[in-house]
């Protein structure tokens, strides 16, 4: 299902996304994932995606967003992305949970070729807990997030328990 709200930006509804998983879990980290890519079937990858995170013990998958259609910002010479929000709950600290999301990236094909480049899969961790760092590698929350609609309008679902 596609619900369109402008020219430039469509809802899109599919079998994982949105999806409510669980309310509850006990594992100690809250993590926001933003999801993104443009080349491929991106949403071929962004359900393997969910069904590695689900299917992995070290993660609780909570809640995923409706997946947004929108231009590509940075580097205009390129497709569309979609983009769309992961929430779940791990143990694993901010560094191994890093490591394991670029793990991902490079199993669902992402090259880093320059920057805003397109990519088959890209994972930012926009929150991890209430956890603030700032390093050459890393940056939570994350950056200018707040400003990116890519990030506000499916997390705007996920908040407001919108899943339709």
């Amino acid at each position: 299902m596609k619900k369109k709200l402008t020219q430039n930006l469509s809802l899109f509804y599919t079998s994982n996304y949105p999806r409510a998983l669980r309310n509850k879990s006990k594992k100690k980290y809250k993590v926001t994932l933003g999801i993104g890519g443009n080349v491929g079937d991106v949403k071929q990858t962004f359900n393997k995606l969910f069904l590695c995170l689900n299917a992995d013990a070290r993660f609780d998958v909570l809640r995923t967003s409706p997946l947004l259609k929108n231009p590509a910002f940075g580097f205009l010479d390129q497709k569309d992305f979609l983009n769309g929000i992961i929430t779940l709950k791990t143990n694993l600290g901010l560094n191994d949970f890093f490591k394991s999301m670029q793990r991902l990236e490079i199993r669902y094909g992402r090259k880093r070729s320059f920057k805003d480049a397109p990519r088959t899969l890209d994972i930012d961790i926009i929150f991890f807990a209430n956890k603030k760092v700032n390093t050459k590698k890393l940056i939570i929350p994350h950056k200018s997030w707040h400003n990116r609609e890519s990030v506000t309008i499916p997390l705007k679902h996920i908040q407001n328990n919108k899943l339709l």
